[in-house]
């Protein structure tokens, strides 16, 4: 039989384990909650190409500011996206004792930049589509 000092520590360690359970439980249920309203507020400011954008992350499972990290680039200039990419490429050729993960993350970002590229061309062409729209020549 347990005597009564078994059972009251056995009493106050379960109590201990669902104060820490509940404390964690908080914790996380308000980093989610952060998590959601930063994810809500970069969303909206990046408005429509932004959720294009978005699709393009899932697509490629490299973000844009990851991709630009990636080949070192600050500015979406296809000039320097592809002279960066063909010298990390090469940097990291196996061949020359580089690494082929490397070497292979070269390669998304390059494809995410591209997309992204792609993404604000098109939105140029819609914007310049939507203002010949609202102001036909006569």
């Amino acid at each position: 039989m347990k005597t009564q000092k078994q059972r009251s520590m056995a009493k106050y360690l379960a109590q201990i384990v669902v104060m820490g359970a509940q404390v964690i439980g908080r914790a996380f249920a308000k980093a989610l909650r952060q998590e959601f309203a930063a994810s809500r507020a970069a969303a909206d400011a990046r408005g429509r190409a932004g959720q294009q954008s978005a699709a393009a992350s899932n697509i490629s499972g490299m973000t844009l500011q990851e991709a630009q990290q990636v080949l070192n680039v600050t500015t979406l200039s296809p000039e320097e996206i592809q002279k960066n990419y063909e010298h990390l490429f090469k940097v990291n050729d196996k061949l020359v004792g580089g690494s082929f993960y490397l070497q292979s993350k070269v390669v998304r970002a390059k494809e995410r930049l591209d997309e992204e590229l792609k993404i604000e061309k098109q939105d140029q062409s819609s914007q310049t589509r939507s203002k010949t729209q609202q102001h036909p020549e006569t």
